[in-house]
């Protein structure tokens, strides 16, 4: 069964391999991989501006996201106000068990404890599973980004007050 956790400094290692793992099967789409690739590789520094949050399984790390919450630090396509998730990841042997929706789920959780009404990600329509994951859990398209290492991006925002009327503007 897994088990989501919060984030431990020890888990640090594990986290960033996790994250590498996670992406490399997309490597080839991005224009600069390598520099990516260290981005990447350091999932774990952004418990400095969020929390970071663990699925395990079996007693491994297979899962990790980080939340950055409302007036956090963040890119300035997202508004200051909104809550984000940052770096979902699965590792690839234990996806398909709804462990990324866990975690997504739990950010969720962490928005609503924030008070927030709106909450916010960044995709690409090159994550073929979780985009699709995101859209049924009622994320809606907000905007398009600068290319990230030369692969396209979007924002996409989930009413959490329970209204089905969006008030972002």
């Amino acid at each position: 069964m897994t088990q989501i956790r919060e984030y431990l400094p020890s888990d640090a290692l594990c986290v960033n391999n996790l994250a590498v793992l996670a992406f490399e099967q997309f490597k080839d789409a991005y224009t600069d991989w390598p520099v990516f690739r260290s981005k990447i590789a350091n999932i774990s520094a952004l418990a400095e501006a969020g929390e970071i949050v663990v699925a395990e399984l079996g007693g491994q790390i297979v899962g990790a996201v980080a939340y950055i919450g409302p007036g956090k630090p963040k890119a300035e396509f997202f508004r200051a106000e909104w809550p984000i998730m940052r770096m979902l990841v699965v590792a690839p042997e234990a996806r398909g068990h709804g462990i990324g929706r866990a975690l997504a789920q739990d950010c969720l959780n962490r928005a609503k404890r924030d008070g927030a009404s709106v909450f916010a990600l960044h995709t690409s329509e090159l994550m073929q599973v979780a985009l699709p994951m995101y859209q049924r859990m009622g994320f809606k398209w907000w905007s398009t980004v600068p290319m990230i290492h030369g692969v396209k991006y979007d924002v996409y925002v989930k009413q959490l007050n329970g209204s089905q009327e969006a008030h972002f503007n």
